[in-house]
């Protein structure tokens, strides 16, 4: 749950705090680049679009679910909805160093294919792997790994610890943790026994 449906719960959240100081920083941005200021209207148009473009990023990354668990397998697909994580903390974490606001855009969309992905492969995965007298308890952990990234995100974004100005970029960046704790233990995690009877025919490794 670390690496799926936390990273759904923690993008939600996290992008609450910051709101001031990503409007000034396109502000800014906007102002060297074409020397002068833009209108609030267009702010928070951009604004909105950074909060928004989420959801088509989390579109791409549900279709795909399907796809990536049957033809490699919910184990790798899950290692593999790291990648757009990763690639998302790195772009919205040096966005104020390359003085671009679109990094962050292209972040936010490549954080939505991770929590689209991670949501659907996390509760197929675990729901598969979890004996049959624990499956409805082990399918309840999904949401609990969404509360929990919420939360996470929420204390992470208080000014004590990452939500002040000189910090944005690193809370932005905050799913790179989580992203690389799943890189370093999932491996270690068995397959799907429904994925290698059904998709695999290995009726050996199933049992």
């Amino acid at each position: 749950g670390i690496g799926g449906a936390f990273q759904y719960g923690l993008q939600i959240s996290i992008i609450n705090s910051p709101a001031e100081y990503i409007k000034s920083f396109i502000r800014e941005t906007w102002l060297k680049r074409y020397g002068s200021s833009p209108n609030e209207e267009l702010i928070t148009l951009m604004w909105s679009f950074i909060v928004s473009i989420y959801s088509i990023g989390g579109l791409l990354g549900s279709l795909s679910a399907g796809y990536l668990s049957v033809r490699f397998g919910r184990k790798k697909a899950m290692l593999f909805a790291n990648i757009p994580s990763l690639m998302s903390a790195a772009l919205m974490g040096l966005s104020r160093l390359c003085g671009s606001f679109e990094m962050i855009i292209a972040g936010r969309i490549f954080s939505g294919i991770c929590g689209g992905l991670g949501m659907n492969i996390n509760l197929m995965y675990a729901g598969e792997c979890a004996p049959q007298k624990l499956r409805g308890l082990i399918a309840i952990t999904v949401s609990t790994a969404v509360a929990m990234g919420k939360f996470v995100g929420f204390a992470l974004g208080l000014r004590e610890v990452l939500g002040v100005e000189a910090l944005w970029p690193l809370l932005m960046a905050a799913n790179t943790v989580p992203a690389l704790v799943q890189l370093l233990t999932l491996p270690f995690f068995p397959d799907s026994p429904r994925y290698l009877l059904i998709d695999k025919k290995d009726k050996e490794g199933c049992i």
